[in-house]
């Protein structure tokens, strides 16, 4: 058997080391040709190291959250091949060089006595370790719950009969799950939890916050350490804006796609921004330099699967409602699938977050570092509203917007934001150039 190290490619763009976010090997482990070993991170991207050769995994380089310089040894692999027939022969050579100085020194004694070890050799270590690799020999199964391995058919044939990977027992090397272990777990059914009463829970899990969440923790604690935000919240009456939509969305094509609120909020931002372009801005608070941008470049906090990203709408004040909706869209999609580009990602001036229907009543957004602005968007709620003479029905969302008050005073904030809600509650002048 021969030795053989994996170390950390290039990933690209002048990188010089990435942080290890998550193994899918272990010690032990037998690995095939192209199956993944491991994924790092770069900035917001995260890459994943498939294994160049098929082996047995024997020593892992680094515990998640540790930082790998390219070019560092990463996993080590005893593999089969041409020369894994004199690497146990070199690897037991300390048993060796009594056969040459000592043969020759003590004939009868020394060379009899060396005799029958060497005889033993091929038995006891090298036998046994054959076995290992061999594919129909399963290797033991992952626990429950862990991220499992599978692949991208067998990920597919899941995603379509509605079946989560993380219950199906694998059965495949290293636990791979396959396609025989997602039709027995059709059959089968997941496993109901056991009945009984009310018990007590005492135990503890650590988790350690690595990667895109170690990235945002530090990113949140970057803006609220240096930036004072003060925070504007303000009720808009969206009732017209809802009508013109639905109308707008009865025929979608291609070109024009059914609109969501935040196309809208986009083009309101650009008038409102092209009125205030200081809110439209990076700190350096370093410097002591507000850069001013003429292009408006929207962040739009997005939820993915590996938690906040802010994919970013490049030159929003050159698209029109249908194209930042299209634009929009394509970024969202590419953000929550884990293949949006760092450049798709950095290069905002201002940020929009929205929470949905989940938006509650107010929220206190936090700024994207090193930004002046960010515009938040609560849930829409029907409230009756006072026209007069008598109470309304009023579709009303409210926006909560804040501002770094080291460089926007509190009436600069307060006068976007009126803006934005005379924009928004009379969406025809969206159209109009003023």
């Amino acid at each position: 058997m021969a030795e053989r190290i994996i170390k950390l490619p290039d990933v690209g763009e002048g990188i010089a080391e990435a942080e290890l976010v998550e193994w899918h090997v272990k010690v032990g482990d037998i690995v095939r040709e192209d199956d993944l070993i491991a994924a790092v991170m770069t900035d917001k991207a995260t890459v994943e190291i498939p294994s160049p050769v098929e082996g047995e995994v024997t020593w892992v380089g680094a515990e998640i959250g540790d930082t790998v310089a390219i070019g560092s040894a990463l996993v080590k692999l005893k593999v089969a091949g041409g020369a894994a027939t004199e690497e146990p022969t070199e690897a037991e050579a300390p048993a060796e060089p009594p056969k040459d100085k000592p043969a020759a020194a003590a004939p009868p004694a020394a060379v009899t006595a060396p005799e029958p070890a060497p005889k033993q050799l091929p038995t006891p270590k090298p036998a046994p370790a054959r076995p290992a690799p061999v594919i129909t020999t399963p290797a033991p199964r992952r626990p429950v719950g862990e991220k499992p391995l599978a692949s991208p058919a067998v990920r597919l044939k899941a995603r379509e009969a509605g079946v989560d990977l993380r219950q199906v027992q694998g059965s495949g090397p290293a636990g791979r799950v396959t396609h025989e272990d997602i039709d027995a777990f059709i059959l089968r059914g997941p496993e109901a939890p056991a009945k009984g009463g009310l018990v007590a829970k005492t135990g503890i899990t650590d988790v350690k916050v690595v990667g895109l969440r170690r990235r945002i923790a530090e990113k949140m604690a970057l803006s609220k350490s240096r930036i004072p935000h003060i925070t504007i919240v303000e009720e808009v009456d969206v009732s017209a804006l809802e009508d013109l939509r639905a109308a707008l969305n009865k025929k979608p094509t291609a070109e024009r796609p059914k609109l969501t609120l935040l196309p809208f909020l986009m083009r309101a931002m650009v008038k409102a921004l092209g009125e205030q372009p200081n809110l439209n801005a990076l700190y350096d608070d370093e410097a002591g330099i507000v850069h001013q941008h003429a292009a408006i470049d929207i962040g739009i906090a997005t939820q993915a699967p590996s938690g906040l990203m802010v994919p970013v709408v490049k030159h929003a004040e050159a698209r029109d409602l249908w194209g930042c909706a299209i634009e929009l869209s394509r970024l969202a999609e590419r953000a929550r699938d884990g293949s949006a580009t760092r450049d798709e990602l950095t290069g905002s001036t201002i940020t929009i977050t929205s929470l949905g229907a989940l938006g509650g009543i107010a929220t206190t957004p936090v700024i994207n570092h090193p930004e002046v602005a960010i515009v938040g968007v609560n849930k829409m709620v029907v409230r009756p509203v006072w026209d007069g003479t008598t109470f309304v029905p009023r579709k009303m969302m409210n926006l909560s917007s804040s501002f770094d008050h080291r460089v926007i005073d509190g009436w600069d904030a307060a006068v976007f934001v009126q803006r934005l809600k005379e924009l928004l509650e009379t969406p025809a002048t969206l159209f109009v150039d003023m």
